[in-house]
């Protein structure tokens, strides 16, 4: 039996696409609920044994203990290893302040942090990212201030926990709003301190192998042949509109090197690459690129177009004042092939000297 055509109602695709989305915000609140009451189960279970260990003198044998007991005892559930189980304690003793427990178990606290450490690690937003997320944090960054700027930047940004971990490996807190602008000026308040934050200084193009002599057309090359990764590192919202834009002006050919629509921003951003030393005339040459963009590609409801230089060894005084004539809103940032070592890895190779002195003394 072949079943009859039905007349669907003028608004079903509507309906139906109204319906999808409340399945998936019902499956995501699922999800962060679960993950929610993981994070609060493991803060309890850390409470709970600083409390015991504090009142009974635990030593360092009775983790293991539990560990294999709660094994033996629920092999289904997993989480409760060795490892895993010292985290919790090192996460409860990170967040003692936190106050979205009961009050029999709050009492349990003893040597609470104080208001400042509840302001920057209020109970809603650690509860929002991913068990695995906290162990890197706690055991990569320990400075208070830096470990919330990345909380939220994973909340932003949606990063992994592979990211993560390797924007902490290139200090990416240090490196975020540090370009040289020309916004603050150029931009209105808040717009100029939202652009701002968008842009780097420096960018690391590490996934890149290109000899010391490379023609920027190379370097463009690669960039797109890793776009992926370019666009990781460039930040959320960066689009990918196309590379050697071509612009027809006055009857001569111009072409952008890499140009970007920024969806958060609501505006185009235009990159152009520069193997070595900024120059002031680039300056000139973004200012014009930014102008026949907003004139031939920006919507009405777009905002202004921003132009990104970068070049290997940008002059921040050289940029500042080129940047001072322009009409466009322009950043300045460098960028580099090799990622720089860790100081503490830096801090225990020798140097060119140390090595010197010790060839003549084995001469």
């Amino acid at each position: 039996m072949i079943d009859k055509p039905v007349k669907l109602p003028a608004d079903y695709p509507g309906l139906l696409a109204d319906i999808k989305q409340r399945v998936r915000h019902a499956q995501t609140r699922a999800v962060l609920a679960v993950n929610a009451q993981l994070i609060r189960l493991y803060w309890e279970i850390g409470a709970l044994i600083d409390s015991r260990q504090k009142k009974e003198g635990w030593g360092a044998g009775v983790i293991p203990r539990l560990a294999r007991d709660l094994h033996n005892e629920l092999p289904e559930e997993k989480g409760f290893s060795e490892r895993n189980i010292k985290r919790m304690l090192a996460f409860y003793r990170e967040y003692p302040h936190l106050d979205f427990v009961p009050r029999s178990v709050a009492q349990i606290e003893s040597g609470a942090k104080g208001p400042q450490a509840a302001a920057l690690f209020p109970a809603d937003l650690i509860q929002s990212l991913p068990w695995g997320h906290h162990a890197e944090l706690i055991a990569k960054v320990k400075d208070p201030a830096t470990r919330r700027w990345y909380m939220q930047a994973i909340l932003t940004n949606g990063w992994s926990r592979t990211i993560l971990v390797m924007q902490i490996e290139t200090a990416a807190h240090k490196r975020q709003g540090r370009a040289t602008t020309n916004f603050a000026k150029r931009l209105p308040s808040p717009d100029s301190d939202l652009v701002q934050q968008t842009l780097k200084d420096p960018y690391l193009f590490d996934f890149l192998t290109l000899e010391s002599g490379f023609h920027e057309r190379e370097l463009e090359t690669g960039l797109i042949a890793h776009l992926e990764k370019f666009l990781l590192e460039l930040g959320q919202g960066f689009a990918f509109v196309g590379r050697q834009f071509h612009l027809d002006i006055g009857d001569q050919d111009f072409y952008i090197d890499l140009l970007f629509y920024h969806l958060k921003l609501r505006c185009y951003v235009v990159i152009d690459l520069k193997r070595g030393d900024f120059k002031p005339e680039y300056a000139g040459k973004m200012n014009f690129y930014c102008s026949v963009v907003d004139d031939r590609l920006r919507h009405e409801t777009d905002k202004p177009t921003i132009g990104l230089i970068l070049c290997q060894q940008p002059n921040r005084v050289l940029a500042e004042y080129a940047l001072r004539g322009v009409d466009k809103p322009i950043g300045v940032s460098s960028f580099e092939l090799t990622r720089a070592l860790p100081e503490s890895l830096e801090s225990s190779l020798p140097t060119i000297e140390e090595i010197e002195r010790e060839l003549e003394g084995n001469a």
